[in-house]
C-alpha cells in the first residue's frame, strides 16, 4: 500500500462476478466448452494485447477520460495512461481475477472558449452526453470496477451520474487545475476571468497581453469556479480521495504516486462492497454543499448537486435539505477562503496551504460536517483527514470558521413573483456593490438574448445606468436550449462598474459561470421560454432583490390587471407564431432539438428529462 492511503482490505467481498479476488482465469478447454465462436474477438484483443486468453470471462476493470478542445483536458491522456499502467502492473503483480480492457474517453466542451457564442449551448448539454457516452460503456462491457479521470466541469458530473446510476465500485480522479499567469510588466497574477474583465477595455496593448499571458500551461479554471467546486463536492462526497483535489494538473504526484492509491482504492471499495451509492448518501451531500457554500463555490453547484442527488436515488430538496434550509446553511455559515473570483488566491495556493483536507478539517472541527459518512478510500470522512493530518488555517488563504474571509456563506436561493417555486440564485459571496440593508431595487433593462446584451454593452455601454437591473430571457434550458452561462456579459458589466463606480445588476434565466462576480442572479424560474414571469417584465419595470427576506420580485406583477394583460399578450404572441414565442430562437441541431423538447427546470438539475 502506498503511503497516503490507508490499507483498508477486509474479508468482506462482493459478488463472484466483482470482486478482484473471488476467481481465477478461464482455462483454454473451459473457452472451448463455453462458445469459442462468440468468444473470438475477446480471445483476439487478448492475444493481440498480451493477455491471459484464460480472463476473457473474468470481470471487467476500465479507466474513462474526459477529452475536449482546450487547456482543460490537455494533461488527461497522461493521467489515464499512468492509471492504465498501475491496474495493468496490479493485475498481474497480484494476479486479481480482473480483466483490464482499454481506456475510453467521452466528448467535452470548453467553457472558457465557447462563453458568449452560440456555441455555449452545448456546455451543459455535454454533461448529459458524458452520462450516455459513460453508461454505454459500462453496460455495453460489464464493467465491475472503473477509475475515472475528469476535467473542465460539466463532464465529471456526467462521469459521476453514470457511475451512480451502474453503481459500480468506481473512484475519481481530477486532472487537476491551471496555475495563474503572470503579467510580464506588474507581476501580478492574472487568470481568464482577468481577460474576460479585459475585453472591454479600450486598451488594446492591455488586451492582447493579458490574453498572452492569463492562461499558461495546462489544467481547468485555478480559481473556486465551477471546476474546483465541483471538485471539492466530489472529493467532500467521498468519491475522490481528499488530497488529490487540489494539486495542479502537471503536478507530478498525479503520475507518479495517486495512479497506485487510486488502484488501492478501487480494490478496498471491491473487497469491502463499497458502491457509490454505499457513498452519496444525504449525510455526504449535505457535507459536499456546506463545503461548497464554506469556499465560496459557483452557483452551478446547484444544478449540479441536484443531478448527482438524483442518479445516486435521492431528491436533493426532499431528502438532503429544503430551500429554506439551504439557505438557512448558507446565512450560518462563513466563506473560509480567499480565493478567487471574490478573493486573492488559486486552488494552486490552497495546495500549497493544506488542501481541501485543512478546508475540510476546519469545517469538522467547528461542527459543520458529519465526519461518519464512508469514502473511497474505506475511511470516515474524519478518519481520512485524521490520517491526512493537515495544517491548520493560515489564515492568509484558508481561514476558519471562527475568523473567516468573509462572515456569510457564498449562496442564496431567492423567491418571490418572479420566482414563484424559489430556486433563483445569488452567490453573495460574489457581490461587490449594490445592496444596502439587505435591498437592491433597479429598474428593468430587458434584453431576449445574451447576443442582444453583448451588442449593447459594446456599442452603448455609455447607455447603462447605476441600479439597472438587466433581464436576459429565453437562454433557459428549453430556451437557448442549454442554459448558457453568462460569463461574457457579466465580465463586461463588472468592468463598467468598477470603472464608473456603479451597481448594475443582472437577472436570467440562464446561468453563471464560477467566474462570474457582481449582483447577479440566475435560473430563474419558470422559464421565459414557458411563459414564466421573467418573460413578462417590461423595460422600467421596478426589480426588487431582498437577501434579508431571500425574494425576487417585479412591482409591476403585483398589480393583478396588469399582470393578466402581460399573460394574455404573452400567450398571444406564441399562438400567432406556432407555439413557439417571436422572441426565443429556433433550433435546428439534433441534439439543440432534444434538449429543447426535454430539458428539466433549474431546481431539477437543467438536464434532459428520460421519461
Amino acid at each position: 500500500m502506498t503511503s497516503d492511503i490507508a490499507p483498508q482490505r477486509t474479508d468482506a467481498v462482493l459478488p463472484e462476478s466483482s470482486s478482484p479476488a473471488s476467481a481465477r482465469g478461464r482455462s483454454l478447454d473451459e473457452i472451448r466448452s463455453s462458445n469459442p465462436g462468440r468468444d473470438v474477438q475477446r480471445v483476439g484483443t487478448a492475444r493481440f494485447l498480451g493477455q491471459d486468453v484464460g480472463k476473457i470471462h473474468d470481470p471487467v476493470w476500465a479507466v474513462v477520460g474526459n477529452l475536449g478542445d482546450s487547456q482543460c483536458y490537455l494533461g488527461v491522456n497522461e493521467k489515464v495512461a499512468a492509471v492504465q499502467s498501475a491496474m495493468a502492473r496490479r493485475i498481474s503483480a497480484e494476479d486479481l481475477a480482473v480483466r483490464l480492457i482499454a481506456p475510453t474517453f467521452t466528448v467535452g466542451v470548453s467553457d472558457g472558449q465557447l462563453n458568449g457564442t452560440p456555441q455555449m449551448r452545448f456546455s451543459l448539454i455535454g454533461r448529459e452526453l458524458v452520462n450516455d457516452a459513460v453508461s454505454v460503456h459500462v453496460a455495453a462491457n460489464q464493467v465491475a470496477g472503473l477509475i475515472a479521470v475528469v476535467a473542465c466541469d460539466k463532464p465529471p458530473v456526467g462521469t459521476v451520474a453514470a457511475l451512480l446510476e451502474h453503481n459500480v465500485p468506481a473512484v475519481i480522479l481530477s486532472d487537476g487545475s491551471i496555475k495563474p499567469g503572470r503579467d510580464p510588466e506588474s507581476g501580478a497574477r492574472i487568470d481568464l476571468v482577468d481577460a474576460f474583465q479585459a475585453a472591454s477595455s479600450p486598451d488594446e496593448d492591455a488586451r492582447a497581453q493579458i490574453t498572452l499571458h492569463a492562461c499558461p500551461g495546462q489544467g481547468s479554471c485555478g480559481g473556486m469556479f465551477t471546476y474546483n467546486t465541483m471538485q471539492s463536492f466530489i472529493g467532500v462526497l467521498g468519491l475522490e480521495p481528499l488530497h488529490m483535489v487540489a494539486p495542479t494538473s502537471d503536478d507530478p504526484r498525479r503520475v507518479e504516486t495517486f495512479p497506485d492509491q487510486l488502484v488501492d482504492c478501487l480494490i478496498t471499495m471491491a473487497e469491502r462492497g463499497i458502491r457509490p451509492r454505499d457513498i452519496v448518501t444525504p449525510a455526504s451531500l449535505r457535507n459536499a454543499l456546506t463545503v461548497a457554500i464554506a469556499m465560496g463555490g459557483s452557483t452551478n453547484v446547484m444544478l449540479h448537486s441536484v443531478e448527482i442527488a438524483r442518479a445516486a436515488g435521492w431528491d436533493l430538496w426532499n431528502d438532503v435539505l429544503s430551500q429554506d434550509e439551504f439557505n438557512a446553511l448558507s446565512r450560518g455559515l462563513p466563506v473560509i477562503v480567499n480565493m478567487r473570483p471574490f478573493g486573492t488566491y488559486s486552488m494552486v495556493d490552497v495546495d500549497a496551504s493544506g488542501g481541501l483536507a485543512t478546508v475540510v478539517n476546519e469545517l469538522l472541527a467547528a461542527g459543520y460536517l458529519d465526519g461518519t459518512t464512508i469514502g473511497c478510500t474505506g475511511e470516515t470522512l474524519a478518519e481520512q483527514v485524521r490520517r491526512l493530518a493537515p495544517p491548520p488555517a493560515d489564515h492568509r488563504v484558508i481561514y476558519s470558521p471562527s475568523q473567516p474571509f468573509k462572515d456569510t456563506g457564498g449562496l442564496r436561493l431567492l423567491r418571490g413573483n418572479l420566482a414563484p417555486e424559489g430556486g433563483a440564485i445569488l452567490k453573495l459571496a460574489g457581490v461587490e456593490s449594490g445592496i444596502v440593508d439587505g435591498v437592491f431595487t433597479g429598474t428593468a433593462r430587458v434584453f431576449n438574448s445574451e447576443r442582444e446584451l453583448i451588442a449593447a454593452l459594446d456599442e452603448r455601454a455609455e447607455d447603462f445606468r447605476d441600479n439597472d437591473m438587466v433581464v436576459i430571457r429565453y437562454e433557459g434550458p428549453r430556451g437557448a436550449p442549454g442554459m448558457p452561462e453568462m460569463l461574457d456579459p457579466t465580465s463586461k458589466i463588472t468592468t463598467i462598474c468598477r470603472q464608473r463606480r456603479i451597481t448594475i445588476a443582472l437577472m436570467t434565466d440562464a446561468r453563471f459561470s464560477g467566474g462570474s462576480v457582481g449582483l447577479v442572479i440566475g435560473h430563474v424560474a419558470p422559464e421565459a421560454l414557458l411563459g414564466g414571469p421573467i418573460a413578462l417584465v417590461r423595460d422600467g419595470d421596478t426589480i426588487t432583490v431582498d437577501v434579508n427576506e431571500d425574494r425576487i420580485d417585479c412591482a409591476q406583477l403585483n398589480d393583478a390587471d396588469v399582470l393578466a394583460l402581460r399573460v394574455a399578450q404573452w400567450d398571444a404572441a406564441v399562438l400567432a407564431h406556432g407555439g413557439l414565442h417571436p422572441d426565443a430562437t429556433p433550433v435546428e441541431h439534433r441534439v439543440l432539438r432534444r434538449m429543447r423538447a426535454t430539458a428539466l427546470p433549474a431546481l431539477r438539475g437543467g438536464g434532459m428529462s428520460d421519461h
